[in-house]
């Protein structure tokens, strides 16, 4: 089985997708780290040095790479992932993919004070607020495509787990 969690920066991707793959005992991938180890630079190095496009393009050609040849995993996407390219079509045949949807006022808690985001340095929180709701606005019509929607807010990570793994079942 193949499971994919999308859904925007702070939803928890990375996270969940740890602890959905041990207790499903699948491989766990991280769509941001496999583009960090084949380019022995952070994301938001990417960004910086060789820009957005680039990293798309990257992005785009990772995800198809591991949709081809890897079986059995749960892979943690991007924010930006299922938006760019052809990328969601590839996530549809994929395997099954989730998004995991959190309310703006969580979003901008979780990710206001981290330094590792390329798409939100320097903003101020009214600002991040603002971003975050055109963002959302932006690519939620990308996410809602997901065969499942799961809420996160006011729960755990141990609870959203227990939620995907009853939806599967």
């Amino acid at each position: 089985m193949n499971i994919i969690l999308q859904g925007y920066m702070g939803s928890g991707k990375s996270t969940v997708a740890v602890k959905l793959a041990s207790t499903l005992h699948l491989q766990h991938i991280d769509l941001d780290q496999l583009i960090e180890s084949h380019e022995n630079l952070s994301v938001t190095e990417i960004f910086s040095l060789k820009g957005e496009i680039y990293f798309r393009k990257l992005e785009s050609h990772l995800l198809n790479s591991v949709l081809s040849q890897q079986t059995n995993f749960v892979l943690a996407l991007g924010g930006g992932t299922p938006c760019y390219g052809n990328n969601l079509d590839a996530i549809k045949t994929g395997g099954v993919s989730i998004y995991l949807k959190g309310s703006i006022a969580l979003l901008c808690e979780r990710i206001a004070n981290s330094d590792n985001r390329p798409l939100i340095q320097d903003r101020s929180r009214d600002d991040l607020t603002e971003f975050i709701a055109k963002h959302l606005f932006e690519r939620s019509s990308f996410y809602e495509q997901s065969d499942f929607v799961v809420t996160i807010d006011g729960k755990t990570a141990d609870e959203i787990v227990n939620e995907i793994v009853a939806l599967l079942t």
